[in-house]
C-alpha cells in the first residue's frame, strides 16, 4: 500500500514538473519580470549558475559579480521552485531608478559657437567658495565618475576633461548622453576653466562617463551594480549618484557596501518629493553614501527636496546652470544639481593629504567616512532644520581652512 502512494506521488510530481516545463516553454522572455538571482558564497562557477538557471527557463541579461548574481528575466511560477534550490541565497527584484531632476530650461540654440559665448562662473560653484581653492589644487587627477545618462563627450566645456566610461545599458555603445542629464552634472562637477561657458567646481578634475540611465532617465538596478564593479576595477575615487528609487533591496544595499569598502566616496541625491511624501530615495537612504538635500540662492530650503534623518549635507540646487547635451547649457533644479557640487568637493579634498585629526585609521589617505566627516565638520549651519540641511551647506573652502565660522 505504501509503496502505491509512493507511485501515486511521484507521477503528480512528474506531471507537476511537465505542466511547469510546459509553461516556461510558453512563455516569452521578453515579457518576464526582471529579477536579480543571488548564489551561496560557495556556489560562484558561472557556468555552474547558467545552468542551474536554464533550468527554471531564465533567460539571462548580464552576471553581477560585485554581488556573485545574475540578473534574469524570471518565468511567472519559476521563483517559487528556484528559491528552494540549496545554491540560492535569495531573489531580489531588478529595481527602476531614475535621474533626480525637477525642471529644465534649456538655453536657446546660439547664434555663435559655444567658445565665442562669455564665462560664466554660477552661483553655486560661488556660494561653496569653490573659486577660493584653485589657487591651491582644481582636482586635477581626482577619478569621478558620473553614473547617470552619460555625458557629452564632444562638449567644448568638457571634453579635455573626460577620461573614460562604459555604457553598461548596452557595452557596445558608446556613453554618450542622449538626454542631457549627465552632462549637466559633469558641467558643475568640472567644465573647464576657459574663456567661454561654465566653470565646474573642479576645473581639472578627470571625468568618467558611466551610462546606467537611458534617454529618458530611467534605467535599472543590474545595470547600476554593473556599474558600481566597474568602478572598482579602474580605480574611481568618487561616484556623484545623481538618480533614486523609492524602493530599496538587499541586492542594492550590498552593492553600496562593496563600493564604501573599496574606499570609493559615494554622493547620492536625497529625491526630489519634498512636496509630496518626503522620503528620501535610495542610495541616499543608504549610511554608507553622502545623502544631499537641495537650497536655492536665499539658502532658504528648495521646497521640492526630500528630508529626513539620513541627511548629511545640503547643496546649491535650484537655477543652476551648467553644460547640456549637444553642446548646449541649461539651466537645471533638483537634488541631482546639489550632489554634484559636493561631488567636487569631495575631489578636491582628495587632492590633499589628511590632516587636523581627520586620519582616523592612520594610514595617510582619505576614506569615505573621514571625508564625510571633513565635509560635516566644515559645513555653514545655514539655520535650517538638521532633516533639512544635515550638518549644513557643504563648503569646497574646507580644503583651505578647518572650520567655517
Amino acid at each position: 500500500m505504501k509503496r502505491e502512494s509512493l507511485l501515486v506521488i511521484k507521477i503528480f510530481a512528474f506531471l507537476a514538473f511537465l505542466n511547469f516545463s510546459a509553461q516556461l516553454s510558453n512563455a516569452v522572455p521578453s515579457e518576464h519580470p526582471r529579477k536579480i538571482i543571488v548564489f551561496k558564497k560557495w556556489y560562484g562557477q558561472e557556468a555552474d549558475q547558467d545552468a542551474l538557471l536554464r533550468n527554471f527557463g531564465a533567460v539571462k541579461i548580464k552576471s553581477l559579480n560585485l554581488i556573485n548574481s545574475q540578473a534574469v528575466h524570471l518565468p511567472p511560477g519559476a521563483e517559487k521552485h528556484l528559491k528552494s534550490k540549496s545554491e540560492i541565497l535569495r531573489i531580489d527584484e531588478d529595481l527602476v531608478i531614475t535621474a533626480v531632476a525637477k525642471k529644465i530650461k534649456p538655453t536657446p540654440k546660439p547664434p555663435h559657437p559655444p567658445s565665442k559665448l562669455p564665462e560664466k562662473l554660477p552661483w553655486g560653484i560661488q556660494r561653496i567658495y569653490a573659486d577660493l581653492v584653485w589657487e591651491v589644487t582644481t582636482g586635477s587627477m581626482i577619478k569621478v565618475a558620473i553614473l547617470d545618462t552619460g555625458i557629452d563627450l564632444d562638449h567644448p566645456d568638457l571634453w579635455r576633461n573626460i577620461k573614460g566610461g562604459i555604457n553598461t545599458l548596452r557595452p557596445r555603445k558608446s556613453a554618450d548622453d542622449d538626454n542631457g542629464h549627465g552632462t549637466h552634472l559633469a558641467g558643475t562637477v568640472a567644465a573647464i576653466d576657459n574663456d567661454f561657458g561654465v566653470i565646474g567646481v573642479g576645473p581639472e578634475i578627470y571625468l568618467y562617463a558611466v551610462k546606467v540611465l537611458d534617454k529618458k532617465g530611467e534605467g535599472w538596478l543590474s545595470d547600476l551594480i554593473d556599474a558600481l564593479d566597474w568602478c572598482i576595477d579602474n580605480k574611481i575615487q568618487v561616484i556623484n549618484m545623481s538618480f533614486g528609487s523609492l524602493e530599496g533591496n538587499r541586492s542594492f544595499h550590498d552593492a553600496i557596501i562593496r563600493v564604501h569598502q573599496a574606499g570609493i566616496t559615494m554622493v547620492a541625491s536625497a529625491g526630489n518629493n519634498g512636496e509630496d511624501s518626503g522620503l528620501i530615495e535610495y542610495p541616499a537612504f543608504y549610511p554608507e553614501t553622502i545623502a544631499v538635500s537641495a537650497v536655492d540662492e536665499f539658502d532658504d530650503f528648495a521646497s521640492f527636496s526630500s528630508y529626513g534623518p539620513q541627511i548629511d549635507l545640503t547643496a546649491p540646487g535650484v537655477n543652476i546652470i551648467s553644460t547640456y547635451k549637444k553642446g548646449f547649457y541649461a539651466t537645471m533644479y533638483g537634488t541631482s544639481m546639489s550632489v554634484a557640487h559636493v561631488t567636487g568637493t569631495v575631489a578636491l579634498i582628495l587632492t590633499t593629504s589628511p590632516k587636523w585629526g581627520y586620519d582616523l585609521d592612520g594610514d595617510r589617505i582619505w576614506d569615505p567616512d573621514e571625508i564625510r566627516e571633513r565635509l560635516m565638520d566644515t559645513a555653514e549651519n545655514l539655520g535650517l532644520h538638521y532633516h533639512q540641511q544635515g550638518a549644513g551647506l557643504v563648503r569646497a573652502s574646507c580644503v583651505l581652512f578647518r572650520r567655517i565660522k
